[in-house]
């Protein structure tokens, strides 16, 4: 059945669509009340099938590299918007927007029907009626909380009233010890009144700090002082200064966008009871141009991801978009209470939106004169990749002679290495090609929860490549593939210091570019960062392995046995699950019944 067989035939149904192109990559994935009106919405059918005229330039072009489509029904607009989503997450379609911010937020939260509260740190809702949040925060949670243990005489950890004696804490004045003493309510009340003080008003949790910071300096204990400087820093970066003050204790979550040409920024500000408590914002690639509507839909959609937040305030936009219905609708059910997205017209909750675009252009400004595209638009343009390699993925292996097998995966975005999204991999497979296949799959098995990225570089030659592209293939993901292999004399990688010339693979073609050319040091320079990180995961696993040996040889077992031991079940983890019986098919049953005795 061709196209426009395909699109006559839609039924007036909920579902999503999926738009591909001539050689079957996905271009797309969209959301329908009615399939059938969604979709023909696209299209002008005669004389000929072809993209209708008031389409943006957009998804003309995308119209017009469309060659097939697939749909799936659902019951609902809802079902269909929340298909949609992981989906888009999952495969990351050319043409769709993806964000990769899908981390949760914390929030500090006090029992208040405890005897003796203390606050401490959550990311969920805690089912209690006497529970009372401060947050989100998006940086600088676990500062503010320790920075409240050192100045408020509180209970300082969750067991210290069980001990009924009184300890350092108190003999240090960070508590009142109403472990062992009686200590009033009141007088305990007090020290969380001022608690409550410092986490919302962070000037005067900053001025006590800054205090305990000269002390420290004046008394030369630079060590702490910087720990201090170090900690004001990261408190301060969560929130954005603001003059705006609320008579009322209002809450607020905003979130508003600004784009160039390749790049859009979400800043999204919190407001609880009057103030701005924290900010946070996000760079979102643009591959294929900009579009408000489904962005919005996105940051939302992410933002409050499958639960109910403990904190449900109105929502405030700069511009209203197509499918907010939706979204509310969304986001009611999620909340359980009607969920409200409003775009201020007037009055402080408008300055409150003018001062998060401020913010927004602002970043945009300073992100651009960081990190420039000019690199990434050179490997697009030499390579010809589907997407400007703004974030990339980088994979290597290591072992030594079959032990203590790991993979890594090192992460580059925009100019810089991303360690944060660094992974590593204990592997089970013997050989290389099959240590690859491994830690590939693993990372393509994980692409619901953390996005592909716009680019893959492999360790490895052509047969590795091959390997690469399978594995995307058969997980429904097309990405862009290279690989990088060192050039080889005599079957064997030539390696000599300043001769090694490396061969870049990609899927129709091999590169051999000059020692000189910077596009071979961007390749050589991410290939060789994921080496770095595999080989430092390596040593810390074979330190672990030798540890765990000398335990088994000082108990009889030889080296022999143990590296016996180890091809056979891949790790000492494995070895320690397995049966008497399972040990004793590889060694004795007198050694097993030893191992097993060592691991019990």
């Amino acid at each position: 059945m061709n196209l426009e067989e395909t699109i006559k035939q839609l039924p007036d149904s909920a579902g999503i669509y999926q738009y591909f192109d001539k050689d079957g990559r996905l271009l797309y994935i969209g959301k329908a009340k009615s399939l059938a009106k969604r979709v023909k919405s696209y299209f002008n059918f005669t004389p000929n099938l072809k993209p209708n005229t008031n389409l943006s330039s957009r998804i003309t072009k995308m119209i017009s590299q469309t060659l097939s489509m697939n749909y799936i029904v659902v019951n609902s607009e809802h079902d269909a918007l929340i298909l949609e989503n992981s989906l888009i997450k999952q495969l990351a379609p050319k043409y769709n927007i993806l964000l990769r911010d899908d981390k949760t937020y914390p929030y500090i939260y006090i029992d208040n029907s405890a005897e003796y509260p203390r606050f401490e740190i959550t990311r969920k809702i805690i089912k209690s009626a006497d529970i009372k949040y401060y947050g989100p925060y998006s940086v600088g949670a676990r500062d503010i909380l320790d920075s409240i243990y050192e100045i408020c005489k509180l209970v300082q950890k969750k067991g210290c009233l069980k001990s009924k004696k009184l300890c350092l804490y108190y003999q240090i004045r960070k508590c009142l010890g109403p472990c062992e003493l009686d200590v009033s309510k009141e007088k305990y009340a007090k020290e969380l009144d001022l608690a409550k003080e410092l986490i919302q008003n962070k000037k005067t949790l900053l001025k006590k700090l800054e205090e305990r910071m000269l002390f420290y300096a004046q008394n030369l204990r630079f060590e702490e002082a910087g720990e201090l400087r170090d900690r004001c820093e990261r408190i301060s970066r969560s929130e954005i200064k603001s003059e705006i003050d609320f008579a009322s204790d209002e809450n607020y979550d905003i979130f508003v966008l600004e784009h160039t040409e390749h790049r859009a920024v979400v800043v999204r500000i919190f407001m609880r009871e009057g103030k701005i408590i924290s900010s946070s914002h996000d760079y979102i690639q643009l591959h294929e141009g900009y579009d408000e509507n489904e962005l919005y839909q996105r940051v939302l959609m992410d933002f409050y991801s499958g639960e109910k937040p403990p904190i449900i305030a109105p929502i405030l936009v700069a511009s209203d978009f197509e499918g907010r219905e939706i979204i509310e609708e969304y986001l009611t059910t999620l909340f359980e209470k009607k969920a409200e997205i409003r775009v201020p017209k007037r009055g402080d909750k408008k300055q409150l939106i003018e001062l998060a675009l401020i913010n927004a252009a602002e970043l945009l400004k300073r992100e651009h004169k960081h990190n420039s595209d000019e690199m990434a638009d050179e490997i697009k343009e030499l390579f010809s990749l589907q997407k400007l390699p703004l974030r990339v993925e980088v994979f290597d292996n290591s072992h030594m002679a079959g032990v203590a097998t790991v993979g890594a995966m090192a992460v580059y975005e925009s100019g810089k290495f991303d360690k944060k999204s660094y992974r590593t991999y204990h592997l089970d497979s013997k050989d290389e090609y099959s240590q690859m296949r491994e830690l590939l799959t693993k990372r393509a098995e994980s692409f619901a929860k953390n996005s592909p990225p716009d680019l893959w570089i492999i360790d490895g030659g052509a047969t590795l490549l091959k390997l690469a592209l399978e594995i995307l293939e058969s997980s429904g993901t097309y990405l862009d593939v290279i690989a990088i292999s060192k050039e080889k004399i005599d079957a064997k990688a030539h390696r000599a210091k300043g001769k090694a010339s490396d061969i870049i693979h990609i899927k129709d073609d091999i590169f051999r570019l000059k020692d000189s050319d910077k596009r071979l040091h961007w390749v050589q320079k991410l290939r060789d960062e994921a080496h770095r990180c595999a080989i430092n995961f390596h040593k810390k696993t074979k330190l672990k392995l030798d540890q765990e040996s000398r335990l088994l040889e000082l108990k009889g077992i030889s080296q022999a046995k143990i590296v016996k031991l180890i091809k056979h079940f891949g790790t000492f983890e494995m070895l320690k699950k397995v049966s008497i019986e399972e040990i004793s098919s590889v060694l004795n049953i007198k050694d097993a019944n030893i191992i097993k005795n060592i691991y019990k």
